[in-house]
Formats: structure tokens, sequence, C-alpha cells
């Protein structure tokens, strides 16, 4: 891995590399979470001003803060594609991400009380890694620096989006400091790009509709310990109830317990009926009981648990991506099931495409709100979105549907993965985000 820098040291390097003019055409963008944060640097590496509205308060951190992890089993976790961190190298932030991050070498594949297993191989698929498990907070942390320093972002936090105004030549958004209308401000953009959430304000607002589907499962996420290295393996478990993961994480630095300098730390995504969650936040015994005869020794033995979260697991699609001058991204258009870690990495894919097209957009001298330009990227996107829909579903469903002769069809299905030349090769390179 390389050496980390200070913030400071990414940013400097970001504008001197940067040789694009910086464009007045702004871009509001709502929602400063991973996403927002992610596509308001990817404007600024193309020299696009933005402003980025948050509903919550961010927390006053600096690059001199303590960097080391005070909850080593309390922490939330994303597994970023490879795709993913092309962008973050491209944008000159994979530097400052990878020292908290974990490199997923192997992925083992396999069905609870089932013959089928399968495994892809760094070594075999010709590729430096399938991607990187990262701490959300650290990821989170880093984007926020980045954000802060960039001349090109303006951050307004504390903000509840009122209304959303579209004209002929821009967007009008107004939104007021801890919900209190007299003190409603005005903002104006030539395109409003909303990355808020599953519940997007800003799409209810559009009168944007969604499909929704509920899985009828809850994930508990969590990092848990085991007793042997993880080796930078990920595994994929099926199991009645659900999918589950257990991914590598990176070592704690800086805390001189030598326990956990080895790779022992995992992250993990258990996957149950709703309404069984309680008995698995509140007791660490049951649960690592219950992940133990899901996994088996395949982990090794499970140890500790961290504090948990759980998560009501449904599908929503927004019914259209772009309206006038209005972009729906991230969550806000498409909130995915955690099954193959996905989600995240298909926003980032379209992130990327968005700030490509409106970087080229400037480069032309012409208007980044363009509604026929917002509406070439929703149908660029359609491909890679609508697969990676497909291919969840499929998953969930087909791995949890109880008929014995669909079981044993996705058994051999995996053991057909695992043996036919050619198969592994298309599927890692779909579940790398390297072809879109």
């Amino acid at each position: 891995m390389m050496p980390e820098t200070d913030s400071h040291s990414f940013n400097t390097k970001h504008r001197s590399d940067n040789k694009k003019a910086i464009t007045d055409q702004q871009v509001l963008i709502v929602g400063g979470g991973h996403v927002g944060l992610s596509f308001a640097l990817l404007l600024a590496y193309h020299g696009i001003a933005s402003t980025l509205l948050e509903k919550n308060r961010y927390p006053t951190i600096s690059p001199s803060d303590d960097r080391t992890r005070r909850h080593y089993l309390d922490s939330r976790n994303t597994a970023l594609s490879r795709r993913t961190v092309q962008i973050y190298q491209e944008i000159g932030l994979w530097d400052e991400l990878q020292s908290h991050a974990c490199r997923i070498d192997s992925v083992q594949i396999s069905e609870q009380g089932s013959f089928g297993r399968a495994q892809l191989n760094k070594t075999e698929e010709k590729v430096e890694s399938f991607g990187q498990v990262i701490e959300n907070a650290w990821l989170g942390r880093k984007l926020l620096l980045a954000a802060q320093q960039s001349p090109l972002i303006t951050l307004i936090d504390n903000a509840s989006v009122n209304t959303v105004a579209q004209q002929v030549d821009g967007v009008t958004l107004s939104f007021s400091n801890d919900g209190e209308a007299e003190n409603e401000q005005q903002l104006q953009a030539s395109v409003l790009v909303a990355c808020d959430g599953r519940d997007s304000t800003v799409r209810q607002l559009l009168d944007i509709g969604t499909t929704t589907y509920d899985y009828q499962q809850t994930a508990i996420v969590g990092v848990v310990e085991t007793d042997r290295p993880h080796e930078h393996v990920a595994i994929e478990r099926f199991s009645p109830a659900g999918p589950l993961a257990v991914l590598p994480l990176t070592d704690p630095e800086g805390d001189g317990n030598d326990t956990y300098q080895q790779g022992y730390r995992r992250s993990v995504v258990w996957v149950c009926p709703t309404g069984e969650e309680t008995k698995y936040l509140e007791d660490d015994a049951h649960f690592l009981q219950t992940l133990q005869q899901a996994f088996g020794q395949r982990a090794g033995k499970f140890v500790a648990a961290g504090r948990r979260g759980a998560y009501p697991l449904s599908r929503v699609l927004a019914d259209k991506q772009v309206e006038g001058r209005c972009v729906i991204m991230g969550n806000a258009a498409h909130t995915l099931h955690p099954v193959a870690g996905q989600g995240f990495n298909l926003c980032m894919r379209d992130a990327h495409v968005l700030a490509q097209m409106m970087s080229a957009q400037v480069l032309k001298g012409e208007d980044i709100g363009n509604a026929q330009l917002l509406k070439r990227y929703e149908k660029a996107r359609q491909t890679d979105q609508k697969r990676v829909i497909r291919f969840c579903d499929a998953v969930v469903h087909g791995f949890t549907h109880p008929n014995p002769a669909i079981k044993l069809a996705r058994n051999m299905a995996l053991l057909a993965f695992d043996k036919l030349p050619n198969i592994k090769p298309l599927v890692a390179t779909y579940a790398m985000g390297l072809k879109s």
C-alpha cells in the first residue's frame, strides 16, 4: 500500500493537477452522504463548482485529528468494487482512503447444508484484487475533509429543503435551517442533483413516484472478531433466511494490541426475516452462535461481536431519474438489496458518468443543465442499472426458494460456475464494475 498523505497535500495536488477552467455554471447537490460528497468531488476534479446541502450537521473534524480507531468492533463498512477504487484514484483521493481499506483477494460462495460451492481467486482472474472493504466512518471523514478544502465546493449543513422550482434556464431551491420557515433561503443553479436517500425529499417535491418491493428481511450489520486470520478472503454464504457475508477488514492502527494485528476483524452482513432482529442485536452469544452454525469453520471461530445495527431491506426504484433540470441519484434513484455489495458501487458509476458528461458540456461552452443532456445520461445508465437490479433480485429469490428442485439446480449452477471455463472472468468483470 502507498503511504498515507495528509488532506492538505491531497487538495494541493488536486488543484495543481487540474488544468480545466473553473465554470460558473453551478450545480446544486442535495444530500451530503457518501454519494453526494463523491459527486461534488468528481465535479470539482473537472473544474465544476457545486453547492451541497445536507440536512444533518456535519461533525467538526480537521486533518490533524487522531486517526486511530477507537472502537475496533463498532463500525459499518462498505465493499468498494475495483471500478469504484479506480474512480477515487482518478480524482486523487485513494491514497487518503487506502490506509483503512482491506483488499479482497478471494471470494468463496456456498450454501448452508448443500454441496454447491465456488471460488473466485485474484491470481486466476489476473487482477490486483476484487475490491476493497473500507470503514464507513473513515470514508465519510476523508470525503468530507476533501470537500471542505475544495475551493469549488460550498457545504451547507443543517439544511432542510422546502421547495424546488424549475425555470427555463435554471432551478431554484428554498431551504431553512433547523426547520424554521422564517429562516428560509434560496439558491439558484443550472442543475439540481438529488442524492438525499431512499426517502428523498427532492424526489417527492418533484412528484416522482417509486416502485417499491419489501423483501421482508432485515440486515444485521456489524463487525466481529475471529480466531483465524481472514487472509483477505470474502465469504458469501446463503441460508434459508437470506444471503450472508463475512468480509475482511484491515487491522487497527496504533492501538498497541497485538491481538488485532493479524487480520482477525471481519465485517458481517447477516440477513434475517423481519421481526427476528432483536435477538441478534441484544444477545452477543446468540449472534455469534448463529453465525457459527451458518458458516461452519470457514471463517474460524467467531469469538467477539461489536455493536450492531438493523436495517429493513426493500427495493425502491424511482419511476424516472431525470425531470427537467433535476437528476435523481444514489439511493434516491435505486435502493437495492445489499447482496454482493452492488448498491454503492452502482451509484458511483452513475456519478462518474454524469460528471464526465457535464465536463464535456463545459468544454463546449454549453449548458450543463440542458434537459437533453440529462436525458442522455439517464438512457446511458439504464443497461448497467437494470443488469445490477436483476442480478441482486435473482440471487435473493433464487437462493431463498425452498423448492428442492430449485435448490438442486442452484447448487449444480454453483458447481458449473466453479468448473466451466470463461464463466468466472465474465462474472468477475461484472462484480468488479468493470463492464457498465
